[in-house]
């Protein structure tokens, strides 16, 4: 059986051990990559748990993580921090307390090539307990060997367990599939049940007597919303046990080719960051910042979008995994950044945004709302740039953003195409300016409202929305022209403006439109 100790003597893992010498004959059963504060819905005990402490943002994160590894019985916990030299001393001390062994890993050394070394050796110590299972497991492994990629990966699968799969996002796309893919519908409501599921894998019944098994695929910084599952259709009568840890182990290798999905993509925005500093800081020329763009791996020449995003209540962290995964779905040649608590994307607006994208990210998002909770995620996207006007890009889309904030529903997506001027210059204001004007230019009409039980603000609105036309306006609220004529003069008097003016419709308009 695969120990603790057996990892440290993996000279070519290089791990440290830095708490729990005592506890070095726990057995390791599986292996568990999280960046979740809490992962304890998500284990069942025994995992090699690998983190890059992304949940970590001070001292006080610590406790509840260790604690969650505690009270699920983890093997141990590998964990390396990017940012730092050495393993913080809070977590080593959180770890000797919890009695949870705490391993170092190499800052130089992938959490891929640790899963693939472990899975590995748990796949040989599997001789003599299940010959024909072994033989899977094997054959399994020797895709992932020969770097088969995934789609070879999951056509292995297939043949092994002799059902239909595929791999889902929690944005209902199919990353890799054997077999027709599931209708647009079917894998929602596949996505809704992963999503929702207090236990994994999870079984489902759909049409006939296909069984549809589910099993989590590694986490990222977004936890479930924005890991990737595996999808197995089988339409036996019997469960086979063998194929329940076969498919396991597919599962588990599909994490891994996920992982190196995940890091060529960190190493691709790089350069984004960088780009987008120098964009906000309107320090670089036009020159300096086609250089960037080049550098990243965009065409200069073509136009761009920025995406802005935002979650309430979650780390920026959160934010960017989403903002990945929902343009994985329309436009994979984005690229991502953080740039200190925004989250931005870059995206080339010719071939890779089709006049559909922005309702596909809609609709993508829309799938994960069931499990959002109380998080609100934004949304804003620019109109097309080219790399000299990218600065306005970005402003666009943080102002479009901004005005999600004042719109309903748990999620909110808004184009700058979607958007009149008026809405987008107001979105530039801070909520208490807004107030502020609209309450100057408007005061004393809101008052008189209040204490009449009257509507002159609605009168205002209809007849501004119909470019002050008395016939239309009337017939819009359903009065008299008279009376009509009698509300308008007395907003006049009460505002001391004349309505005949131009200049004043404007700015009365914008003072309504700014409390919307």
């Amino acid at each position: 059986m695969l120990r603790v100790r057996t990892l440290l003597e993996m000279s070519e893992l290089r791990l440290v051990l830095r708490a729990g010498d005592d506890l070095l004959d726990r057995p390791v059963t599986r292996i568990y990559g999280t960046e979740l504060p809490n992962p304890r819905r998500y284990l069942s005990g025994g995992e090699l748990v690998l983190s890059g402490l992304l949940w970590r943002d001070g001292p006080e994160d610590t406790e509840p993580f260790v604690a969650a590894l505690a009270d699920a019985g983890v093997a141990a916990l590998a964990a390396s921090e990017t940012d730092a030299r050495t393993i913080p001393e809070d977590l080593i001390e959180a770890c000797r307390r919890h009695r949870v062994p705490l391993l170092e890993v190499p800052v130089d050394l992938s959490f891929a090539t640790i899963t693939e070394r472990v899975v590995s050796e748990m796949a040989a110590e599997r001789i003599g307990d299940a010959g024909s299972v072994l033989g899977r497991h094997r054959r399994l492994l020797s895709v992932v060997a020969e770097g088969g990629g995934l789609q070879a990966l999951l056509a292995a699968g297939a043949v092994e367990l002799g059902a239909r799969c595929w791999v889902l996002s929690t944005t209902g796309r199919v990353v890799a599939g054997v077999g027709d893919d599931p209708p647009v519908e079917q894998r929602a409501g596949l996505v809704r049940e992963f999503l929702v599921a207090d236990r994994l894998p999870r079984q489902v019944r759909r049409a006939g007597s296909t069984r549809m098994t589910l099993l989590p695929v590694t986490e990222r910084a977004g936890g479930r919303l924005t890991s990737w599952f595996l999808v197995v259709a089988d339409e036996g009568e019997q469960q086979d046990a063998g194929l329940d840890e076969v498919a396991a182990e597919l599962a588990s290798l599909i994490g891994l080719e996920r992982s190196r999905v995940s890091q060529s993509r960190q190493i691709e925005n790089r350069a984004a960051g960088p780009l987008f500093r120098l964009v906000l800081s309107g320090a670089g020329g036009p020159v300096e910042i086609s250089s960037r763009i080049a550098a990243s791996g965009l065409d200069v020449d073509e136009p761009l979008r920025v995406l802005a995003a935002s979650a309430s209540d979650q780390r920026p962290a959160f934010t960017s995994a989403v903002l990945e995964e929902l343009l994985a779905h329309v436009a994979p040649q984005s690229l991502v950044s953080i740039v200190g608590e925004e989250v931005y994307a870059l995206v080339p607006a010719g071939r890779h945004w089709s006049p559909t994208s922005a309702d596909d990210v809609r609709t993508a998002l829309r799938t994960l709302e069931p499990g959002l909770g109380s998080t609100r995620v934004l949304l804003g996207i620019s109109s097309p740039a080219p790399a000299a006007g990218l600065r306005g890009a970005v402003e666009e889309a943080s102002h479009a953003r901004r005005l999600g904030e004042r719109r309903p529903g748990r999620t909110c997506v808004v184009a700058g195409e979607e958007i009149a001027l008026h809405q987008l210059l107001l979105a530039t204001l801070p909520e208490e300016l807004r107030r502020s004007l609209r309450r100057r230019l408007l005061g004393p009409v809101l008052d008189y409202d209040a204490e009449h039980g009257s509507d002159l603000v609605g009168t205002l609105r209809v007849f501004l929305a119909c470019s002050g036309s008395w016939t239309a306006a009337a017939a819009k609220l359903h009065v008299h022209v008279n009376t009509l004529r009698y509300r308008v003069r007395r907003v006049e008097e009460l505002l001391e403006v004349d309505l005949a003016s131009f200049p004043e419709r404007v700015d009365l308009y914008l003072a309504l439109e700014s409390g919307a």
